[in-house]
């Protein structure tokens, strides 16, 4: 089991930077895979990055040397950097986690656990 708490969205102007945080515990954090997907209104919800029990990462094409995906394992806590923020970021933004060997970190439907979400709006 592992249990996520997002932190750290807000209003933002195009062109800004906010860094979002979730905050893990269970026993199996540090063998997760942990993602952030997001969801606009009226949209799928879609993978935007991801990083691996070891380390490894992973990014949409769209955030794709914007964002930053990080995590400090002491703390059991992941970071997004999100810079050069545009108006179609605008979305909320779910912590998730998956079993390490269990799927795709690309594939929104291979995550096990959520975080309860955290709203990222970018205006122009």
């Amino acid at each position: 089991q592992v249990q996520l708490v997002e932190s750290g969205g807000g209003l933002v102007q195009a062109g800004g930077s906010l860094r979002l945080s979730c905050a893990a515990s269970g026993r199996t954090f540090s063998r997760s895979n942990i993602g952030w997907l997001r969801q606009a209104p009226v949209k799928a919800r879609e993978f935007v990055a991801a990083i691996s029990s070891f380390g490894n990462t992973y990014y949409a094409d769209s955030v794709k040397g914007r964002f930053t995906i990080s995590r400090d394992s002491r703390k059991d806590t992941v970071y997004l950097q999100m810079s050069s923020l545009k108006p179609e970021d605008t979305a909320v933004y779910y912590c998730a986690a998956q079993g390490p060997g269990v799927g795709n970190v690309r594939t929104v439907s291979d995550y096990n656990y959520w975080g309860q979400g955290t709203q990222v709006t970018v205006s122009s």
